[in-house]
């Protein structure tokens, strides 16, 4: 049994701690990145005992006492716990109610249970916000929420084995100092990683046996379910959504990563997609990068909703659609991923890593685009914008340039610099080789990304 090690555990224990049963916890993220899975061992860790109610399989009488005793905790708690077979101890037990999107009166009950005060709860969902899973219910204000995402660099290092290394590159990273002869080792790593991606299935079956085939067999499992999930629970957007989702490899591979509207069909206009975005984005299947119209003090202020990127929400399971040709990624077609020797866009790939990346550490996707037909010092393309954690009168935010090959030239980065240079903070080349500081940027490595 490989051991999953995930960081959101260690935010569960300050949860319990700080809140004490004052509130519920909300897990939200994609299917099948491993939410039931922590919130498991975490109830069985930390407390005496637990029940798991899981929505998606729990029978039609478990969901009935959610409308028919809202009003009386008592037999409520007392019908769960027989009908799970557990005896609950006040302050010292736990109940999950996992995938709660699939009986929103539970997680309205949640007001009623957390003022109780006699258990601990923590929900997991995906689609949480979608309109018919909040149609006719109250969202308690007792519930923290907190966002899941597919495993980290650092947390695909543990399950490999790895203890050590991510605290080296951090120490490199803090310092500006390169990582030497251990850069190809760490290289090395992230390849892995941006090929296996962070779904937590497939990088078990990847620390077992090492057979890209197999791994790939679980991603495509995951992409059926995300498709099927998709004409569930689409709604009037089903169609939309499905095309969107299917046309993002396609959308990645250009060199110009705008999402062209046109090119999934031909009188499409970005408000009948509206929906359809907000859709993928919050299933979490997609990563949403917006213009900003100015790098300066806040990012969202200028956000320009119209121009957009959508990356997918791991670059394994992106892997595995784009290269879709016969049902299989081929064990060679890893194989020259693996070792930098396939002959395709790989900026692809790397720009989606680096979306994900940022992601999971917090940040909201931003990017700059300006096309200025006459003055040329204007017209650039900056990858990714990031905002300070404070943000001050000036200098809150780090124009990000990812770079997939060896050899490449710095025009963006360069004019923006020139032209906003007092609004900026240190800017970034991200590339493949070693951290080295020079002309005022800093250049690190694609796997200190998540360190930004």
């Amino acid at each position: 049994m490989v051991h999953m090690r995930r960081k959101i555990y260690d935010k569960l224990l300050q949860w319990k701690q700080e809140k004490n049963g004052s509130t519920a916890l909300l897990i939200e993220g994609a299917r099948r990145i491993g939410k039931s899975y922590i919130a498991e061992r975490f109830a069985k860790n930390e407390y005496e005992s637990y029940i798991l109610i899981d929505f998606s399989k729990a029978p039609t009488r478990v969901r009935e006492w959610f409308d028919e005793y809202l009003e009386d905790v008592d037999t409520l708690l007392q019908n769960i716990q027989l009908h799970y077979k557990t005896r609950l101890t006040p302050r010292k037990s736990i109940i999950i109610f996992d995938e709660v999107q699939k009986c929103p009166r539970a997680r309205e009950a949640i007001k009623a249970l957390v003022e109780d005060h006699r258990f601990d709860y923590i929900e997991t969902g995906s689609l949480i916000s979608i309109k018919k899973n909040v149609a006719d219910i109250v969202i308690p204000s007792e519930e923290d929420g907190i966002d899941m995402y597919p495993m980290d660099f650092e947390e695909f290092m543990w399950a490999m084995g790895d203890e050590m290394m991510m605290d080296y590159i951090k120490r490199q990273f803090e310092q500006r100092r390169p990582m030497g002869d251990f850069h190809r080792e760490a290289m090395r790593y992230f390849r892995q990683y941006m090929i296996v991606g962070g779904m937590p299935q497939a990088v078990v079956e990847y620390v077992k046996t090492k057979d890209f085939d197999k791994v790939d067999a679980v991603k495509r499992q995951i992409l059926r379910l995300y498709r099927n999930d998709i004409k569930k629970y689409g709604g009037s957007a089903t169609a939309r959504v499905s095309s969107l989702f299917e046309a993002i490899p396609g959308q990645l591979q250009k060199s110009e990563k705008k999402f062209r509207l046109s090119e999934v069909s031909s009188d499409a206009k970005m408000r009948d997609y509206d929906e359809a975005f907000f859709w993928l984005g919050d299933a979490r299947l997609a990563n949403i990068c917006y213009n900003t119209t100015a790098p300066n003090i806040g990012l969202q202020l200028n956000e320009e909703r119209t121009t957009l990127k959508c990356y997918f929400c791991d670059t394994g399971l992106l892997i595995s659609m784009a290269f879709d040709a016969r049902g299989i990624v081929k064990q060679e077609v890893y194989q020259k991923l693996m070792f930098e020797k396939l002959e395709i866009n790989e900026g692809m790939l790397v720009e989606n890593v680096v979306a994900q990346m940022l992601r999971t550490a917090g940040h909201k996707l931003f990017f700059y685009s300006s096309y200025d037909k006459v003055e040329a010092s204007n017209r650039m393309e900056i990858d990714f914008l990031i905002q300070k954690e404070s943000v001050t009168s000036r200098h809150n935010i780090s124009p990000i340039e990812v770079k997939s090959s060896t050899n490449y030239t710095l025009t963006s980065i360069k004019k923006c610099i020139n032209k906003f240079g007092q609004y900026l903070a240190t800017p970034y080349v991200v590339h493949t080789k070693d951290v080295e500081v020079k002309d005022g940027m800093v250049y690190i490595p694609l796997y200190m990304t998540s360190l930004l």
